[in-house]
C-alpha cells in the first residue's frame, strides 16, 4: 500500500472515530503509531522506535519524549503528541524544543494525530526553530505535501537532503505569507518600492500616503485580470476538449441532417439578419437535437430544435443559458419566437 493510500486510511478512521478519542494514549494508538508505520518504521521495535525516550534536561532528570525514531542507535526524529482535542498545538512546542537541544535529533514533530508539525534547527544549530518549516494536515492531503512527507519515509530518510528541502519550504512559506500580506495591505515600505520604479519625486510619507489606495487598487484589479485570464483559459481548454469530443462522435454515429431541420435553420437565419450577418451563425447536429450557434461557439447558443420526437420542440434561451422549450407544429411558428431569438444575440454581444 502507498504512502497516500496508508494516510488517507489513517485520515478516514480519524473521521469515524475522532468522538470517541478522548485521551492523548487513545490517540497514540488510534492515528500516531499507524502514522509512523505508514512511514516505514517498526513502532513495535524498540531498536528502531522508542517509546517514552530519556530526554534528560542537566539537572532534571527523567525527562521523556513520546516516541524518538532511531537510525544506528542514534536519534533522528523526536515525536511529541498530543490529544486530538488539542487544537492549538503551538503552545505545547516549548516542551519538544527542551527536548530537540539536548539529543542528537535533527528533526521534531509535535502533533495531535490530525496535525504533523515538523521542526528543525534552520535558525541555530541545535536550538529548535519557533515555527515549523512543514506541516501536514490528514484531512486535507495534497500531492505537494505528501512528496515532502516521502523524505521522512525510512526508505529515503537522508537527513542533510531533508535540511535541504526544509530550507526550501521554509522560506517558500515565508516569502508566501509576505507576499500575500503585501498584496492584501501593503506596507509604506512597499509602497515606497514600487514608487521608486515609477515615480521621479521625493517618496515623503505624504506621497505613500496616497499611492497607498492605488497600489491597492492596482494589485486587487492585477489578481482579477490573473483570476479571469486563467479562467477564461481554462474554459477554452473545457470548449476545445467537447469540440473535439463532440467531432469524434459526429464521425462515429450515424448523424443524418434533415431537410426539414435545414430549413428551419434559413428561417432562424432570416430571423436574426436583422442584427447580424449570416456567417456568424452556424449550426451542428447532435443525436438528440440540432444546435444553432453563434460564431459556431458552444457557449454561445441561440435555440435548439427537437425534431427527432413525435411532438417538435424549439429550445430557446435566456441571459443565464437556461433553455425552454416551445412546441411547435409547423416551421412557420418559429416565427412567433422572432423577439426571443433576437433577444439571444443582445446576450452575447453587449
Amino acid at each position: 500500500m502507498d504512502l497516500i493510500d496508508r494516510l488517507k486510511q489513517i485520515g478516514e478512521r480519524l473521521e469515524k472515530v475522532r468522538d470517541q478519542v478522548n485521551t492523548e494514549e487513545a490517540t497514540k494508538n488510534a492515528f500516531i503509531m499507524p502514522f509512523i508505520q505508514a512511514l516505514g518504521y517498526d513502532v513495535f521495535n524498540p531498536i528502531e522506535v522508542m517509546p517514552e525516550y530519556t530526554a534528560d534536561l542537566g539537572i532534571k532528570k527523567g525527562e521523556k519524549v513520546d516516541y524518538c525514531i532511531l537510525k544506528d542507535d542514534k536519534p533522528i526524529i523526536l515525536i511529541e503528541c498530543k490529544s486530538l482535542g488539542q487544537k492549538k498545538l503551538d503552545v505545547h512546542k516549548s516542551q519538544l524544543h527542551r527536548y530537540f537541544h539536548v539529543t542528537s535529533a535533527r528533526f521534531g514533530i509535535l502533533t495531535n494525530g490530525q496535525t504533523f508539525q515538523f521542526y528543525t534547527d534552520l535558525d541555530k544549530n541545535n536550538i529548535m526553530d519557533d515555527r515549523p518549516f512543514f506541516e501536514l494536515d490528514l484531512l486535507d492531503l495534497t500531492e505537494a505535501k505528501i512528496n515532502s512527507l516521502k523524505n521522512f519515509h525510512k526508505s529515503n530518510f537522508d537527513a542533510d537532503s531533508i535540511m535541504d528541502s526544509a530550507t526550501e519550504l521554509k522560506y517558500t512559506k515565508e516569502i508566501r505569507e509576505l507576499l500575500y500580506k503585501e498584496l492584501h495591505h501593503p506596507s509604506d515600505a512597499f509602497v515606497k518600492f514600487i514608487l521608486q520604479q515609477i515615480y521621479a519625486k521625493r517618496a515623503t510619507a505624504k506621497v505613500v500616503e496616497q499611492f497607498v489606495p492605488l497600489v491597492t487598487n492596482s494589485i486587487k484589479n492585477m489578481l482579477s485580470k490573473m483570476v479571469n485570464d486563467r479562467l477564461n483559459s481554462a474554459m477554452q481548454i473545457e470548449e476545445s476538449k467537447e469540440i473535439e469530443k463532440e467531432e469524434i462522435e459526429e464521425v462515429v454515429s450515424d448523424i443524418i441532417t434533415t431537410e426539414e431541420e435545414l430549413q428551419a435553420y434559413r428561417i432562424v437565419q432570416a430571423i436574426l439578419l436583422q442584427k447580424i450577418s449570416n456567417d456568424r451563425i452556424a449550426f451542428r447536429d447532435k443525436k438528440t437535437y440540432f444546435g444553432i450557434l453563434l460564431d459556431d461557439n458552444n457557449r454561445k447558443p441561440i435555440c435548439r430544435l427537437h425534431f427527432n420526437r413525435q411532438v417538435k420542440c424549439i429550445e430557446l434561451f435566456d441571459a443565464e443559458k437556461n433553455g425552454t422549450k416551445y412546441e411547435i407544429d409547423t416551421l412557420a411558428d418559429i416565427y412567433q419566437y422572432s423577439e426571443q431569438l433576437l433577444a439571444t444575440i443582445d446576450y452575447y454581444d453587449d
